[in-house]
């Protein structure tokens, strides 16, 4: 289970570099082991070469299990979500191109375009600015996240949840495809938005609150 798990964060984590989704050195997943356990990537390695067995084990109560790894210097943000939102299986921070945009603009992800987009984002939460590393940082973005799935973090980047490994790195790609369709229709001019009926429909069927 824990070695399956350790396999999927590193392909993961490959496969946002790969997609340029995030930086070599940038950007940070975490996986639930179990109730009591979360796999977390690693500090200043190659995400484009990311191996299982250089990520790092750490209990929900902060426990680092895994004393010779850097941890990712988010790993309290990880780790704040989950103690905060238990039904949360995975995360995913990363810096996508244009969601970073809505991270340093005052406009927002317009997740009305796209009946995917809302359905996998709902509304997204914007988490005001703090230093990257910090608790502070952990407190703000771990409070955003209790009334969304995608969290915006001012001048910094994106944070997607879910309840798989899978949902959350879904929510991530999602999350870009939405911003750039914002952008494209803000230089347009003219869009169309799912109507109010349309999107009542849609949180119905997914339960989005």
């Amino acid at each position: 289970m824990e070695e399956n798990i350790k396999q999927e964060v590193a392909y993961f984590m490959r496969r946002l570099y790969r997609k340029g989704l995030t930086t070599s050195l940038g950007g940070n997943i975490s996986c639930k082991i179990d109730n009591d356990r979360f796999a977390i990537t690693p500090s200043q390695t190659d995400k484009g070469r990311m191996k299982a067995d250089e990520l790092g084990i750490v209990k929900l109560n902060g426990e680092n299990l895994t004393p010779k790894v850097k941890l990712s210097m988010e790993t309290k943000m990880h780790l704040y979500i989950y103690q905060k939102r238990p039904e949360i299986k995975a995360i995913i921070h990363a810096h996508p191109p244009f969601s970073s945009f809505f991270a340093a603009s005052d406009k927002k992800i317009n997740c009305k375009l796209l009946g995917e987009a809302r359905a996998l984002l709902g509304e997204p939460a914007y988490a005001k600015y703090a230093l990257m590393g910090t608790e502070e940082l952990a407190e703000i973005v771990s409070d955003s996240a209790l009334t969304s799935n995608l969290v915006i973090l001012k001048n910094h980047g994106i944070l997607t949840v879910g309840d798989s490994l899978i949902t959350a790195i879904d929510r991530i790609e999602v999350a870009e495809v939405a911003a750039r369709l914002s952008i494209l229709c803000n230089i347009h001019g003219s869009i169309q938005e799912l109507t109010a009926a349309q999107l009542a429909e849609i949180d119905s069927l997914m339960n989005v609150s």
